[in-house]
């Protein structure tokens, strides 16, 4: 039998924290996001925010900051709860007004501390073989910067890294208008400690936000920014707009549907990395009784893998 977990769960093997950006307006999204965030929207039969959060826990992280905005602070809170239940341990702060993707770590600096952290954002979706692989790759990295590359047909829409012949970064840029890749920088990435330290000294860009790309660009500088890129057979799906949120719902049923396999179960994740019990699957199964997501932990549970 796998271990359980209580309230008193201790972190010993914990090496890297977690940060999920689940801020801003949602303005395309409108009118829904004008009274609930968007990384509260379902996408398919989960919130949004399972989705990132599925993918820290890949990570081997179980120490997650959620960062959102004064309204919609408590209805994170009472969603996720703190943590012990799945083997977590989550801790919630503010971000007043949208200043950015950097400012995650001003905001964020008393929980990053002196240790590595992970920031994902909040309606980010990664998906496909091998992505544990690659999110371990990351983390285990003691010294540097990790972003993940993806090919995108319209790369001066992102952020944009350019790659040698070794696949290793020589420049990045921040919606370019001649773009010199395809390759565009995805919402996950992970620091070492420096971070904190490095988002402070980010000046506003002429959008008036701290730009996650100067924070990259200066590990670039370093000679410490790595790129991992997410190839055919990955799906990395940003679900902030309408059509793009339909898209990622779809894809979730059809694969869900075909395989009979859950795609960002919290529950099942934490279960096969051992830090809950068949006795916690069950708890949970009974909390979500009527839905086929509770219907799944209870097979799970009774499984036992």
């Amino acid at each position: 039998m796998l271990p359980t977990c209580s309230a008193n769960v201790k972190f010993e093997i914990d090496f890297m924290k977690g940060i999920i950006l689940a801020g801003g307006t949602g303005s395309r999204l409108y009118p829904v996001t004008t009274v609930v965030s968007k990384q509260l929207l379902p996408v398919f039969d989960k919130p949004m925010i399972y989705y990132p959060l599925s993918t820290l826990m890949l990570a081997g992280i179980r120490d997650i900051l959620v960062i959102s905005t004064p309204q919609d602070k408590p209805l994170f809170q009472r969603l996720l709860g703190d943590g012990t239940e799945i083997g977590l341990r989550f801790s919630y702060a503010t971000q007043e007004t949208p200043r950015g993707l950097a400012d995650a770590f001003i905001v964020g600096r008393e929980f990053v501390g002196k240790d590595s952290v992970a920031l994902i954002l909040g309606d980010n979706i990664f998906y496909g073989h091998g992505l544990p692989s690659m999110l371990s790759n990351a983390s285990f990295r003691k010294k540097g910067a990790t972003v993940f590359g993806y090919v995108v047909n319209e790369p001066q829409q992102y952020g944009v890294v350019e790659l040698d012949a070794t696949g290793r970064a020589i420049s990045i840029e921040e919606k370019p208008k001649q773009p010199k890749s395809s390759w565009a920088v995805t919402g996950l990435y992970f620091y070492d400690e420096r971070v904190v330290d490095i988002a402070k000294r980010v000046k506003p860009s002429k959008r008036g936000e701290l730009e996650i790309t100067d924070v990259n660009r200066a590990y670039l500088d370093a000679g410490a920014l790595y790129v991992e890129e997410l190839g055919r057979g990955f799906a990395w799906l940003d679900t902030g707009t309408c059509a793009s949120l339909l898209d990622a719902a779809n894809y979730v049923a059809t694969l869900q549907r075909r395989q009979g396999l859950q795609i960002a179960c919290l529950e099942e994740v934490a279960f096969r990395k051992g830090w809950i019990g068949p006795s916690e699957i069950l708890s949970r199964a009974e909390l979500y009784k009527n839905s086929e997501y509770g219907l799944y932990l209870r097979d799970l549970a009774e499984r036992g893998y």
